[in-house]
């Protein structure tokens, strides 16, 4: 589950280059991404901190991101 916004789809994106030391995992809704040896305020829903959860009306309403513009020609 989701630690920010519970959704229950995550997503592996990496694994450990040692073998399972740790994944990395991404919400399939919100896209938070996390690694799963990081302390429980990052990855548990109970220890996650309030002001920083979301709800799906949050991310309904979330302004869009901006695009990541252009390099600059030297």
């Amino acid at each position: 589950m989701c630690p920010r916004c519970e959704f229950e789809v995550e997503e592996k994106l990496a694994d450990s280059p040692v073998a399972g030391v740790w994944e990395v995992l991404q919400c399939r809704r919100c896209l938070y991404t996390w690694r799963t040896t990081e302390p429980p305020r990052r990855t548990s829903r109970e220890h996650y901190p309030e002001e920083f959860r979301m709800t799906q009306a949050d991310i309904d309403n979330a302004p869009e991101v901006p695009a990541v513009p252009p390099l600059r020609v030297r």
